[in-house]
């Protein structure tokens, strides 16, 4: 059995990890600055594709927004791009603390948040966004487009970070099952109100009215709650013996 280690010692161990985990982010940042412009360019795409005609580039109303922005795009891709060495170095830090059964179930719970964070931006940069696009500027037309390039990052940085937190629903589940607070039973029963709130939530994120549109953001949510309710009849509270 490992030696159980002292208060100075985990504060040690702590502040190793963390140290280790800025240099791969350090370096992540480096290299994410050095390609920022093409960053941007993807980050813009699906902005400038629905773009009217004649609508004219991004504005800026500072002279350093530009900086600011490319700034914060590398950092968040270099979050991105260095999660899988930070989640590590998380790892190592609790895995001492962690019982045989809590790490098997450690690793896969870590590796279907990225995942289905992940999957969730993708679904909103390839499906939502220009959706969305496209209808706000068939709403706008008409009027002079003066969107600021800073106010543009805003608006997709929330969508997506949004949606993606909504695919993270199965991983909730799964956590709630696990400590006991929901029963596949109650999750059945709860599914009617469940299809409800997420033709809700996608008649919110993309509010173009249009019923196709509509559906095609909602089922991927329903089926992920029905995908949570599985997991919850797989990994029910319990299931696993003491050791």
């Amino acid at each position: 059995m490992a030696r159980e280690l002292s208060l100075l010692e985990h504060l040690g161990e702590l502040r190793k990890r963390i140290l280790t985990a800025l240099w791969g982010f350090g370096a992540a940042l480096v290299l994410c600055s050095l390609f920022v412009k093409k960053i941007a360019n993807l980050v813009f795409l699906p902005y400038h594709k629905y773009l009217p005609e004649g609508s004219g580039a991004l504005a800026y109303t500072n002279i350093s927004d530009i900086f600011f922005i490319y700034f914060k795009m590398a950092a968040v891709a270099a979050i991105f791009l260095s999660s899988p060495w930070l989640f590590f170095q998380l790892w190592l830090f609790i895995r001492p603390a962690l019982r045989e059964k809590e790490r098997r179930l450690a690793i896969p719970f870590v590796l279907g948040t990225a995942l289905f964070m992940m999957a969730g931006m993708v679904f909103s940069y390839y499906m939502v966004l220009p959706l969305t696009f496209r209808f706000f500027f068939a709403l706008n037309e008409g009027y002079r487009n003066v969107v600021t390039a800073s106010g543009i990052w805003n608006f997709e940085l929330m969508m997506i970070l949004g949606v993606g937190l909504c695919f993270e629903t199965p991983v909730l589940i799964f956590l709630l099952a696990r400590l006991g607070l929901v029963t596949p039973e109650r999750l059945f029963a709860f599914s009617k109100w469940a299809v409800l709130v997420s033709f809700i939530l996608a008649a919110v994120i993309t509010p173009s009215g249009d019923p196709f549109t509509q559906t095609a953001v909602a089922v991927p949510m329903i089926a992920l709650y029905f995908l949570g309710v599985l997991l919850a009849i797989m990994f029910p509270a319990g299931k696993e013996a003491e050791p």
